[in-house]
């Protein structure tokens, strides 16, 4: 009876609504869940990709790494280390919104995607190590993170329309279906992306196997979708300032803009410099953040009304 008041008395000091907390804890995941590929970025570009040569240890009977692999070990270990930063952040979330769970069910629902896949990043990250560095399970596990990226994005706009009390007007079918085509060839751009990383020389490890693809070949089985991710954020720009009163649309084109042409220039430059270890990095940020900016893109363009949501759930 006691631990029932107790858990009753837990329970009902946490939001009944999405607070500035609540916001906050969103925001934080997506800081976290970029901050973990730019990490693990580092981690390849150090050739610390087998700085721990065992998982879930580091090294055969220890969790931690030993002074003989060097720096390289303290990388590879902080980089796990932050999977539990993220975990906390998920479990977080989730405790603030424990009493939103039926009225917000969407909220709820991503903050728990968000907290099962973080074990996943860990698990493949595992496997990883485990096949010395395999080029498509390291690309598997970056677009795992990404995809993550994409549902902590949605879980900021959500929070943030909650907490705001924003009613942004439904968009029209042709804003909503170029919505999702950036969103879609934005993440074949990505994919697209990791093949091209795993035929180059970054390989997080000097004897890591790589793809035997030619990069003359695979290089612009990238550039081609980014050629056509552009077309459809200029169509989708034009929609946006053809329809009235919804400005979130256009803040959200012009976003998508800035993100293609910092990433685009990112790729030619670091292309014509042999690969520097700090450009490839930054465009690791930069393939994150045009993520980001394509998932704000067609959630803005996708949103309904809050009174048809209400009907809908």
């Amino acid at each position: 009876m006691s631990s029932d008041l107790a858990a009753k008395s837990w329970a009902d000091k946490l939001p009944t609504k999405v607070t500035r907390l609540v916001h906050g804890l969103a925001i934080a995941s997506l800081i976290s869940q970029i901050g973990i590929i730019v990490t693990g970025g580092a981690v390849r570009l150090t050739k610390s990709g087998l700085g721990c040569s065992q998982w879930p240890n580091c090294v055969p009977g220890s969790m931690t790494p030993v002074p003989e692999m060097g720096i390289h070990g303290l990388i590879e270990f902080g980089n796990r280390l932050l999977t539990f930063v993220l975990l906390v952040i998920a479990i977080a979330f989730l405790v603030s919104i424990w009493n939103m769970r039926k009225s917000h069910t969407t909220l709820y629902k991503l903050g728990l995607v968000l907290l099962i896949g973080i074990p996943g990043q860990g698990v493949i990250g595992g496997i990883t190590v485990l096949t010395s560095l395999n080029p498509w399970v390291v690309s598997l596990h970056f677009l795992l993170s990404a995809s993550l990226v994409a549902l902590a994005t949605i879980l900021v706009n959500r929070t943030r329309r909650e907490l705001k009390h924003d009613e942004a007007p439904a968009t029209s079918k042709a804003i909503a279906q170029v919505g999702t085509l950036v969103l879609l060839l934005a993440s074949i751009a990505i994919i697209m992306g990791t093949i091209v990383t795993g035929t180059g020389p970054h390989a997080g490890d000097a004897d890591a196997p790589r793809h035997m693809f030619d990069p003359r070949i695979v290089t612009p089985l990238h550039t081609g979708p980014v050629y056509l991710l552009i077309l459809a954020t200029i169509a989708f720009m034009v929609l946006a300032y053809r329809t009235t009163g919804n400005p979130k649309l256009r803040t959200a084109g012009w976003w998508m803009v800035v993100a293609i042409l910092i990433q685009g220039a990112i790729g030619y430059i670091q292309h014509l410099n042999g690969l520097p270890v700090a450009l490839v990095l930054l465009h690791m940020l930069g393939a994150s953040m045009l993520m980001v900016a394509a998932t704000n893109v067609w959630d803005r363009a996708s949103l309904m009304p809050k009174s048809v949501r209400v009907e809908q759930d």
